[in-house]
Parts: structure tokens; C-alpha cells; sequence
């Protein structure tokens, strides 16, 4: 077996983050070197402790988790309690994490980490707004040339927003920082609104989770019954999106996923469309390709993926 492939969590959870972290907790394939956390579903604190409930959920307390950025880079914070709850991860009962929090700051943890390890090895999962990664680069440039990947949940084309009628809401929260991610030269690949639209967490692929009676299987089973309710509401449709998954799903079975590669900017002046992701998908502008944009996914294949990863924690 091949090493590990060594990732670093950007995350806000919320309990889609919840599954992901989960699914990437319960793959041997992926090295988790750190967590860090941003403020969006919810403000950063509870994105924080969050995290670490989530990893005592999972008996993991050995993964370090590092609080980032608490507010977008130039704009007011917005927040989706309405979707995941008070506490960002409604459901289950939860209680006050024991793990510690890690007294550096995610940006520095990014940074220092992406020096340390050798070049092109590190791939950044983001699962939130894209503040940290943003300041990490401009705090060091030279570090866009040391990533290997960095897989993202955000943005949608033909599917439109979530949070309004253009933008998705990682992106939307913070779409400067986005902006920037997107011109720095890094490999990226985008899980947009288009996929995550299709991984709907339907009756019968829930109660294949909730048969592994395990305690990280209840607890995401109970997230994913709080959940489930806006977007059922929402779309009408029998479950709701599980987005963030897709990230983590991808680096352990790129065939599950088709896309291809674009050009991607982000509106950040307008404000009818700011948060916008503009994807040159017919390839009528010539500009520069900088992600590889995904739109179609096997969703049984990924349903099937993720329970049979929580059935290993």
C-alpha cells in the first residue's frame, strides 16, 4: 500500500463537515495532519468546538484542531444557523469537548506546514469559506507552489446559489478570499453546488448508516435527521444534499466524479450576483483554465463509500 496522502481540514461544521471528517477519520488512505477552523455555518468558536466534538465522537482526540479566522477577510460575517442550528451541529446531543484546542493559529499551522513537508505533498481539503487559505497566502505566497491539491466544496454553475439566487454560500460568505484562492496558481478541484445536489441523503441510504449502531454512526445519523429538514423543505425532495462529503470522497475514488477543466472567477463587486462562481464550462472566453470543475457523480457509489468508512470508526 502506498503512503497516506497527507490533508489538511479546512472546515466550519456544521454536519456535512461532520461526515466528512468522519469519512476521512475512517480512511487509512489519508494522513490527517491538522483541522483548522473558520468561522461561517456558525462563528468560530463553536466552528472550534465543533470540530473537536466531532473527533470524540470518533474516539480521535490525537488529531490536532487550530482556530483560524474569525471573521470574512473584508466583509461582516454571515452565518447559516438557520440551516444547521443554534450549535451548527443540531442532532445529537453534544457535550464540552475534553481535547484541547491548539494555541497556534490555523493560518500559522497551514503555513508552517506546507514549508515543512516536502512540496506537492500536502492537499487542503476546504469544507468552508476560504479565509484561511486566503490569508496563509498572503501572509506567504511562496507556499501556492508547495500545495499538491486543494479540493474544495464551494460555488455551483447550473445549479445556481443556495444562499441567493447566484452564489453558494462558502463562497458567497467570503468571496475575496475565494477571488484570491482561485488566482494563486494552485491545483484546485471544486465540488460545486451541481454535484453536491446529487448526493441526496435519502431515506434508505440514512437507515444503511444508522444500521452500524456504532456511537459516530448514531451521531451522524441524528445530525443528518436535524439536517435534512431545511433542504426537504426547500427542494422537496426525499433527503437533502450532503455536500462536504464529496471532498474527502474524491481523494479516495476520483472515478466516482466527472467534470472537467475551466476557467472559475468570483463576483465580488456586483451586488446582485456577488459570490458568484463564473465557470467558463463551453470554453467561450479563452482565459486561462485554473480547476478542474466537477458536475456528475456515481451517487450510490458515494453512499456506499461513506457508510462503509463510518463502519470502520
Amino acid at each position: 500500500m502506498s503512503e497516506p496522502r497527507k490533508i489538511i481540514i479546512d472546515t466550519d461544521p456544521g454536519q456535512d463537515d461532520a461526515a466528512a471528517i468522519m469519512l476521512a477519520l475512517g480512511s487509512p488512505e489519508l494522513d490527517i495532519l491538522g483541522i483548522t477552523t473558520v468561522a461561517g455555518n456558525v462563528p468560530l468558536e463553536r466552528t472550534s468546538t465543533n470540530a473537536r466534538i466531532i473527533l470524540e465522537f470518533c474516539s480521535r482526540p490525537e488529531v490536532k484542531v487550530f482556530a483560524g479566522a474569525d471573521r470574512p477577510i473584508a466583509r461582516p460575517l454571515i452565518t447559516a444557523e438557520h440551516v444547521h442550528g443554534k450549535t451548527g451541529l443540531d442532532g445529537p446531543e453534544l457535550h464540552e469537548p475534553q481535547m484541547p484546542l491548539q494555541a497556534q493559529h490555523a493560518v500559522d499551522f497551514i503555513v508552517e506546514t506546507l514549508k515543512r513537508e516536502p512540496a506537492g505533498t500536502v492537499t487542503l481539503c476546504t469544507l468552508g469559506p476560504l479565509t484561511n487559505i486566503a490569508l496563509a497566502l498572503k501572509k506567504a505566497p511562496e507556499i501556492a507552489g508547495r500545495v499538491r491539491e486543494l479540493v474544495m466544496m464551494g460555488g455551483g454553475f447550473f445549479e445556481g446559489g443556495n444562499i441567493t439566487p447566484a452564489a453558494e454560500f462558502n463562497v458567497y460568505v467570503d468571496p475575496e478570499a475565494a477571488a484570491a484562492v482561485f488566482k494563486a496558481g494552485i491545483p484546485i478541484v471544486m465540488m460545486p453546488l451541481d454535484v453536491t445536489h446529487k448526493v441526496l441523503t435519502l431515506k434508505s441510504r440514512v437507515e444503511k448508516l444508522r444500521a452500524i449502531g456504532s456511537r459516530p454512526a448514531k451521531a451522524l445519523v441524528e445530525m443528518l435527521d436535524f439536517f435534512e429538514r431545511f433542504d426537504v423543505e426547500k427542494y422537496g425532495s426525499d433527503g437533502g444534499p450532503l455536500h462536504d462529503p464529496t471532498v474527502i470522497a474524491y481523494l479516495l475514488k476520483p472515478e466516482l466524479f466527472a467534470g472537467r477543466n475551466c476557467n472559475v472567477e468570483v463576483e465580488t463587486a456586483s451586488p446582485l450576483t456577488v459570490g458568484m462562481t463564473v465557470v467558463d464550462w463551453w470554453q467561450v472566453t479563452g482565459r486561462n483554465h485554473n480547476a478542474l470543475v466537477m458536475k456528475d457523480v456515481d451517487a450510490d457509489g458515494f453512499f456506499a463509500l461513506l457508510t462503509e468508512r463510518v463502519g470502520r470508526l
